[in-house]
């Protein structure tokens, strides 16, 4: 019906601009006239909805839609035309602003129909003369701004009507964030704060709180829907998610309200969000009353968190602890006194005052119906007798407003038409500089606010945050408990005092009201499929991961040198291992190095002591005292691959136990050849020992371990070991070792040794039946056999031990071989040297065979 009136309005003022162009001026239609008018030097216009709705009629295109029937009287608005008023005779008072221009008013009524609106609104612009002239139809505007109205749905269609116009709409109540939109809406401007910033308070105001999972109830028309849409969009950037939002409008059947309550009934959460007007609301107070909806949170916008009728009308403390934002209380002096001195009116109005003088003392004048039930007006009844919501001065702060947005005209008015001690000309500005102006004025009320307007008309947002809590009379008490400002920095705009909030249901704990419960550091969000991302599971870290807040969305891959902690929730130094001196394993093979090296040692003195016996000079003394230097040496060496690795300890164990083993092994090989050697010498006609005398013994010595001393320098110049930290065989700990440098330096290192031992071996075996007074070559093929065993196991266990047990191993192979070759070859002729002495005779050496 709205949408038929309104383009049968579009369509009219076409054809009325067409006949325009003519030469005659004719105006067509029934005219609005105003409820309340004054006439004055210059006009404000007022659009208020004195009705709250209208009797629904049906149109056709054929002929002009008939004049709406206005229905129930809206007290308030009777209180916003009061302080239009107020303001205007203040103006008109004042010696300092706008001195010598008297200001008037025509008010209208909208019955909150938005093709009322526009109707009204082109009569404020047009005016009402029914008359034909031949004149063309083009004059100035009738008023010079208007302040109105109160919805926003309202507001947007009269605002698109005249916004051509460049007329003025300074509306005190509409909060509609669509109409910051300057290209839809050039000439709009408001005193009241644009929901955009009472949606970011809401938004903010919930995750202070704590709660990530709310439902939503918004009123289904520009004003509701426009603003869940952005309270929406600000609540998922600050990860709240909305359960459901649920439109309503008050013509709403009864099987669609039922369906709302079911579906508040079945929901999880425990926060509400309404995002209606107070006349919504008193008809949801009731649903909700029927069907013993209790126990929720609710957070409300200013359209109704501060309505005395909601807190009446809550008998059953549906609304009790409910939270929301309210325009800042403020006071207009005189104010208070000129609404409730409603005589007056009648001098400006008589219609509209005698239906508000009858609903408001509930009587009847003289010579209207009246069946003897209802008491006659005397019009001398008492405002302060009575209590209604005309006596309710909590809507003060929207009085306010409209106080400002007459005197933001005012002021603009008085910049143009020059003012000082008087204004030197009457003359109405034209619509567009006057808007202008308009945008761009800056003042302080008397009380000292400062008002003005921002690049979107719209003033700085200021919100009070209150609390409905039970007073000893079980009424509700409108009490502050915080404050938003958007003129401050963001961390600071929002400020509660949480101690003095009393909650649903009566109690001073924050209500919880969540999908899932918040994931504890370590652990980390996985949102479950198909649900919203406030409903998800808590998946603890991975190792190496750590996760140091609640709610953590990712969990942060600890540094390179860092561990996560048992509880995943710090990252703390990696356990940093390598074969030390102080660890158990150390001790042991540090002990049994130096035994061995001291074992060798004792048996080099006890040779060196029986050096001149049969059985030392049997076995070639010589290389038997180089052969326990080095051995010597290769027990020491092995102390070098314990404690931690370092440039020089790196490079120096790899080459000290590669060139003291190939010595050692050079020295056995000598030894074995002797023995063959010596052999083959006591053959008649042999003279083979000549060949392999003791220089030749040294210099074969001396030539096989420089092969190996040329290999290390050759490994140490190109690529030498060095200190390495392994970060990949234990993702917990740092494994500090020694890099090869070149693997090919390592492997020629251990071939080199290899191939000596397999060569002695060979010869020791080939010696192994030799008879048995040159029985020191099965001991060799012994010893050069274990050493083999040793060094091939080797190769597997260092390849796949982990950390310092690498070490370990290789420390375990240069002590058994050193053993093996030590115990094998010396041991015997210890044990014939001290506990046998009557065989080391040369006799028993010598046997059958002579021995040179």
């Amino acid at each position: 019906m709205e949408s038929i009136c309104t383009l049968l309005h579009i369509v009219m003022t076409i054809i009325n601009f067409s006949r325009a162009q003519e030469k005659t001026c004719s105006v067509y239609g029934e005219f609005s006239y105003p409820q309340l008018w004054k006439n004055g030097d210059i006009i404000i216009g007022g659009i208020f909805p004195f009705h709250s709705k209208w009797e629904m009629t049906d149109s056709s295109f054929s002929v002009l839609p008939p004049t709406i029937n206005c229905m129930s009287l809206e007290f308030s608005a009777l209180q916003y035309t009061q302080t239009l008023i107020f303001a205007i005779d203040e103006i008109n008072n004042s010696s300092s602003l706008l001195p010598g221009v008297s200001l008037g008013f025509k008010i209208f009524d909208t019955c909150t129909s938005p093709a009322q609106g526009v109707k009204v609104a082109m009569a404020l612009v047009n005016g009402n003369e029914n008359s034909v002239s031949d004149e063309i139809c083009t004059k100035p505007a009738q008023v010079q701004a208007i302040i109105g109205e109160t919805y926003s749905s309202v507001s947007m269609a009269i605002s698109k009507s005249i916004g051509p116009f460049s007329m003025p709409l300074i509306s005190y109540y509409s909060t509609c964030e669509c109409l910051s939109d300057k290209r839809k809406y050039p000439s709009f401007l408001r005193t009241i704060p644009s929901d955009y910033y009472q949606t970011i308070a809401l938004a903010e105001m919930v995750k202070h709180f704590g709660w990530t999972w709310v439902g939503a109830i918004r009123r289904d028309d520009d004003y509701g829907n426009s603003g869940m849409a952005a309270f929406t969009k600000i609540a998922e950037e600050l990860d709240i998610c909305l359960e459901y939002s649920l439109p309503f409008f008050r013509t709403y059947s009864k099987e669609r309200v039922l369906r709302i309550v079911e579906q508040i009934k079945s929901s999880t959460s425990r926060v509400i969000v309404g995002f209606v007007t107070a006349r919504e609301f008193e008809i949801l107070l009731n649903v909700f009353s029927e069907h013993n909806i209790t126990g929720y949170q609710w957070v409300g916008t200013e359209g109704w968190i501060a309505n005395p009728a909601a807190a009446t009308l809550d008998k059953y403390n549906i609304l009790q602890g409910a939270i929301g934002l309210a325009i800042p209380k403020t006071t207009v002096t005189g104010l208070k006194d000129f609404i409730l001195d409603i005589k007056p009116l009648k001098s400006v109005g008589s219609a509209i005052f005698t239906k508000f003088w009858e609903a408001l003392f509930t009587c009847t004048y003289k010579g209207q119906n009246n069946s003897g039930t209802i008491p006659v007006c005397t019009g001398e009844e008492k405002v302060s007798q009575v209590k209604n919501p005309f006596t309710d001065m909590s809507m003060m702060p929207i009085f306010s407003n409209v106080y400002k947005g007459v005197y933001a005209i005012a002021h603009t008015l008085h910049e143009l038409l020059g003012c000082k001690q008087t204004c030197p000309t009457k003359k109405q500005p034209d619509p567009l500089t006057f808007l202008e102006h308009l945008k761009k004025i800056r003042f302080k009320t008397k009380e000292g606010e400062n008002v003005y307007f921002d690049e979107n008309g719209d003033p700085p947002a200021k919100y009070e945050i209150i609390n409905w809590q039970k007073t000893k009379e079980n009424q509700y008490e409108f009490v502050t408990v915080g404050l938003y400002d958007s003129s401050v920095p963001a961390q600071d705009r929002l400020a509660v005092n949480m101690s003095s909030i009393v909650w649903a249901q009566n109690t001073n704990q924050v209500p919880t009201s969540v999908c899932s419960e918040s994931c504890p550091p370590g652990t980390r969000k996985a949102v479950q499929k198909g649900k919203p991302i406030c409903c998800f599971d808590c998946i603890p870290c991975a190792a190496g991961e750590i996760s140091n807040m609640t709610d953590s969305n990712e969990c942060q891959q600890c540094q390179q040198d860092y561990w996560s902690n048992a509880d995943k929730n710090k990252c703390v130094k990696k356990e940093v291992e390598y074969l030390s001196y102080e660890e158990t394993m150390g001790i042991l093979l540090t002990v049994v190095s130096i035994i061995g090296s001291l074992m060798t040692i004792i048996i080099a003195i006890i040779f060196f002591k029986y050096k001149n016996t049969p059985i030392v000079k049997a076995n070639n003394s010589e290389l038997s005292f180089l052969l326990l230097f080095s051995l010597t040496l290769c027990f020491l060496c092995s102390l070098t691959f314990i404690g931690r690795p370092s440039q020089w300890s790196c490079m120096l164990r790899h080459t000290a136990f590669g060139i003291t083993f190939v010595l050692c092994i050079s020295c056995v090989l000598g030894k074995t050849v002797v023995v063959l050697m010596a052999f083959r010498a006591t053959l008649p006609g042999s003279n083979v020992m000549k060949w392999f005398g003791p220089p030749q013994q040294r210099l074969s010595v001396l030539a096989f371990t420089l092969v190996q001393v040329i290999i290390c320098v050759l490994w140490l110049t190109i690529s030498p070991p060095f200190p390495y930290k392994n970060l990949m065989h234990y993702k917990e700990k740092i494994i500090l070792e020694c890099n090869l440098g070149s693997n090919i330096g390592f492997w020629a290192v251990l071939g080199y040794i290899g191939i000596l031992a397999i060569l002695c071996f060979v010869l020791a075996f080939l010696a192994r039946k030799l008879p048995d007074n040159f029985n020191e070559a099965k001991f060799i093929t012994f010893s050069m056999l274990m050493f083999c065993a040793v060094w091939i196991t080797f190769i597997p266990a260092y390849v796949s031990s982990p950390g310092k047990f690498t070490v370990a191993v290789e420390i375990f192979a240069i002590l058994a071989s050193s053993f093996g070759l030590l115990f094998c070859i010396f041991l015997p002729k210890c044990y014939i040297i001290i506990m046998k002495p009557m065989k080391n005779t040369k006799k028993l050496i010598i046997g059958k065979v002579q021995v040179l």
